[in-house]
Order: C-alpha cells, then sequence, then structure tokens
C-alpha cells in the first residue's frame, strides 16, 4: 500500500474511531472528563461530549469520502481547537502516561503533511 495512503487511512480511523469511542462512553469517561473539569452539569456534558461526536463523525466522513487540502484543514483545525479546549480545561492531560494530547503533535504533522502533498483538486502531488 502506498504510504500516503496508510496515513491517510490512518486518520480517518483515529477520527471514526474517537467518535465511536466517545458515543460508546459518553456516559461514563467522557462525563466522568468533564465532570473533572469542573463541568458537573450532565446537560452540558451530554451536549459537549455529543456535539465532539457529531464533529468527529462529520471529518471522519469527510477525510474518508473527499480527501484533500479542505478536509485536512478541517481536521486539523478540529484537533487544535480540541486541543486548546482540552488544555484550558484538563492541562494534567499534557503529562497523562498515555499522553491524550501530545499524541495530537503527530496528527497534526501527518495532518500537515498530507494538506501538502495533495494539490488544490484533492490530488496527491
Amino acid at each position: 500500500m502506498n504510504p500516503i495512503r496508510a496515513l491517510h487511512l490512518s486518520l480517518v480511523a483515529v477520527w471514526l474511531g474517537t467518535a465511536l469511542a466517545s458515543a460508546l462512553e459518553a456516559h461514563g469517561q467522557g462525563a466522568q472528563l468533564l465532570h473533572d473539569a469542573g463541568i458537573a452539569d450532565p446537560r452540558w456534558q451530554s451536549a459537549l461530549i455529543w456535539a465532539g461526536v457529531a464533529a468527529d463523525t462529520a471529518v471522519g466522513l469527510a477525510l474518508w469520502r473527499r480527501p484533500g487540502r479542505v478536509s485536512y484543514a478541517a481536521a486539523l483545525a478540529l484537533m487544535v481547537l480540541m486541543t486548546a479546549v482540552a488544555t484550558v480545561l484538563q492541562p494534567a492531560l499534557w503529562l497523562h502516561p498515555l499522553g491524550p494530547l501530545l499524541k495530537n503533535l503527530p496528527i497534526a504533522a501527518a495532518l500537515w503533511l498530507l494538506m501538502n502533498v495533495h494539490d488544490h483538486r484533492g490530488r496527491t502531488a
């Protein structure tokens, strides 16, 4: 398999897998993470979690169905936004042993690479 295609598919899996995991854990780990960040109202927790699920699903499907500069830029923008929000709510996640926020650094680099190897019509340059 072409390494660019493999990198692309791995990012599709990240976004769709994250959406699925967030949906499955909406009332478990996701709610607890928000509670620990000071968002105790279950309605706000649910709204934030399901908005994240919707955003992750939309980006994952866009990456899968329409790979190209626009979808990679959208994924990068969403990742930067979610990383910023997570940093404000739970800055300790940067020091977590499994690196949930640190992993965003190579993902950002991969998205940047893919954005730059696609021409403006969505084809690999």
